[in-house]
This record gives C-alpha cells, structure tokens and sequence, in this order.
C-alpha cells in the first residue's frame, strides 16, 4: 500500500506528488478524506476502508499509519480559502476517479469548527452528514450550550451566573462548583485561559464562594462557565458513541466509561473500556433524536454517585478516540458512517465485545502518579489494572509506523538541541 510521502517545498512539486500519490490509491474503493486522527485512521483501516490524510503538519501521526492510502498536503487552517482550494481540487480529483462526492471525516473541534464555518462550500463537494448549523455551533460552546439545553430541556448540571443576573448567583453555592472555558479550548492553547486549567478541562472548588475569591478566576470570569460538580470519580463518567442518519435516528452505538483520567476529574481520557450500559443506551438514543443529532457524535456524562441519576457533561459532534477501540470490539462507527454516506446502507444490529481496553501510556502513568499521592491508587494495583489485551493511543504491534516516526523526530531533535549546546565548532588559530 501507498505510504505518505514528505511533501516537497515547491508548490508545483507538490502538487504533482500529491496527484501521484493518488493514481497510487486501490482501484474501486472510494477513499475518505480525513482531517487528521490516527484513532481514526486505524478504525477506518480496519473497515477495509482506504484513507486519504489531508493535514498541514509533516508529523500528522495518521500520514505515517499503513492504513493511510495517500497524503493531501494543505495550508493551515489560518489560510482558510488556501484549504477550501486544496480540498476542492482533491475532491474533484476523487469525483472523477469515482463518479460519486468521497466522504470527508474530521477528528477535532478546530477541523469541526472549519468544516461548519464553511460547510456550504464543502457540501457541494463532500459527502457530509452534518446537525443543523443551531445545534452543531451550541455544541462548540460551552456557554451557549447551557442556554441550548435549557431550551431543549437536556438532563445537564445546574449553570450558575456569576452574580445572578443570569440565573442561579455562584455566591449562593455552598456545594462544590465546576468552572470551564465557554469554548472548548485547542489541545495546545498557550491563552490566560488555557493556563488556568494547566492541561485540564476544568477546576473543581468546593463552593461558589470559594470559586469567586480566586483572583485568576474572577480576572477571566466573562470567558468561563460555573456549573453543580457532580459527585464521583472517573469510573462516574461514560461515553455514548453513536451514528444517526439525518432525522436523528441511531444507526448504531456502542457505551462505555473513562476508567482513569489526566488529571484525575477533570483530564483527558488516559484509560477507557467498553461498558454494557441498557438505561445509557437508551438515554442516548433519546437525546439524539431530540436534537437531533446527525452524523457521528459522542456523549460524554457523569453519573452521580449519591442519586445514580445521570448528566450530560457535552456532545462531540466529531469522530473521536473511541472508533479504534470500538472498532477493535466488533462495532466500527467509522465504517457504519462510511457505509451510510456512500451507500445509505444501514446495518443489521451490532453488537460490541468487551475485550480490548484503550490506553494513553504517558497520560495514565501521570493519573497513575497523581491518586498515588492522593492515596487512591498503588503502583501495585496500577500494574494490576494493565493486565488486560489493549490499543494503544500511538503504539500497534501491526502499525508501527506512528511510533517508529515519533521516536526518530525525538532523536533528530535532541541531536539539534545536542548540537546547538555545543556550539560551531572552533577552527584552530593561524600560526
């Protein structure tokens, strides 16, 4: 198969191995147009489904997956009408190897924010199963999403406003409070936000009171959201992933729970399972068609650990982590997507095995450090937990190649950094 290639400087040159790359694709398959993702790049892979990996980065560890078919080179997102070109040549190109618009996945916010922000365009070359432009802008946002699902009557916490005009005052909580950024911040946001939650996605304090004495808080609150914590640990937080067709109906879905986080409470997902959960399943299937949600999605909420009753934290309306392993376990959302896009296949019911769990090594190694100083976990009992058949969030025994790349750009930067410590080397003195 057809390994991505380095792009060459000259625009000219590019282009012309990019189009080379493409004659190069397996005949008779159409390929997806990813937006990065080696999650899903992998879960694709194993659809059977070709890849074509569209990004700006050279590091983008999808392009150096064996499931990536080609690469597409583009512009970074700041050059917006460069990109749209880009793809619409691709797409072009794609349409007229298979008669038929290629289908055009993404897997974060910053490509999600892209594709709505210019979905028109990309609809009338892509094939793209996308919620209403009102629904999909209030998933973006944190702060409109509260007012959303107020309206639409969602099980979320309590909002707070922070001096009452707008609700519930944050002075009257005696009980603890959740404060997050009213956008959903960029992985590498360097903002006053971002280093407030120092590579969290949100502060837990134990009552309103608490949170407006927090000089850093108060300094940032118009760009914040304050909501009711609630009680429970990670194992509290699950996941429903779905695919619904445009009425908002499910296609097929899988559950499961963040077994440990990064930080613990309010981090990324460092270790997660599939979970057979029937009241979350149909819980899910409920608010998706009440939207409705369209395209692929995944819920993330909590169940209180005093009440068993269950909150909707947000809604990602992207692909995201849980395809590989889902994938892995019999359910691959990623093809079911495919399947539906380019042939309105809808599939018999499916469902999921429980065998393999997913693992970010070095995130879970930092939750693994962070409850042994709390008293929650042991080494021990860590090394326990590991004891089962995994994937890996970089690492695969049958894809080395993300890992085999990372490792190599590591070497060749510690070597620069190693050369730049050293200095130019000095010419002897002339006699």
């Amino acid at each position: 198969m057809f390994r991505s290639m380095t792009p060459p400087k000259s625009a000219s040159m590019t282009k012309m191995a990019d189009f080379a790359g493409l004659r190069r694709l397996p005949k008779g398959s159409l390929p997806v147009v990813l937006l990065g993702g080696l999650n899903v790049v992998r879960a694709l892979g194993l659809g059977g489904i070709p890849v074509i990996v569209a990004s700006a980065d050279d590091e983008e560890p999808a392009r150096f997956s064996r499931y990536c078919a080609a690469h597409w080179s583009l512009p970074t997102l700041g050059q917006a009408s460069a990109v749209l070109d880009r793809l619409e040549s691709l797409a072009a190109r794609l349409a007229g190897m298979h008669m038929r618009k290629p289908p055009l996945f993404f897997s974060n916010d910053e490509y999600l924010r892209f594709v709505l922000a210019h979905r028109a365009r990309l609809e009338q070359r892509f094939s793209l199963l996308l919620s209403e432009d009102k629904v999909a802008w209030a998933l973006l946002d944190k702060a409109r999403f509260a007012a959303f699902a107020a309206e639409r009557n969602l099980p979320v916490p309590r909002a707070f406003s922070w001096d009452g005009s707008d609700g519930p005052a944050l002075a009257g909580q005696r009980e603890p409070v959740l404060v997050k950024p009213a956008e959903k911040l960029a992985a590498a946001d360097v903002s006053a936000v971002g280093a407030l939650f120092d590579g969290g996605k949100a502060l837990v304090r134990a009552s309103g009171a608490e949170v407006m004495a927090d000089a850093r808080i108060a300094a940032l609150r118009d760009r914040l959201v304050f909501q009711e914590y609630v009680e429970g640990d990670d194992s509290a937080l699950w996941c429903y992933d779905a695919v619904a067709d445009e009425h908002g109906n499910v296609l097929a879905s899988h559950t499961g729970r963040k077994l440990r986080c990064a930080p613990p409470l309010t981090g990324d997902s460092s270790y997660i399972e599939l979970a057979r959960n029937e009241e979350l399943e149909v819980l899910g299937r409920e608010i998706a068609a009440s939207l409705p949600l369209r395209g692929i999605f995944n819920m993330d909420l909590k169940r209180d650990a005093r009440t068993g009753r269950w909150y909707l934290l947000e809604v990602n309306a992207r692909c995201n982590l849980w395809l590989y392993m889902g994938a892995m376990n019999g359910v691959n959302l990623a093809r079911v997507l495919y399947r539906y896009l380019v042939h309105r296949e809808r599939p018999a019911a499916l469902r999921f095995r429980q065998r393999y769990r997913w693992i970010d090594f070095a995130l879970d190694r930092s939750a693994c450090r962070d409850l042994a100083r709390g008293g929650k976990l042991t080494p021990s009992a860590w090394l326990a937990s590991l004891m089962r058949p995994k994937v890996y969030s970089v690492f695969a025994w049958r894809d080395p190649g993300p890992l085999t790349r990372m490792w190599a750009v590591r070497a060749r930067n510690r070597l620069q950094r190693a050369a730049r410590r050293l200095g130019p080397p000095q010419r002897p003195a002339k006699s």
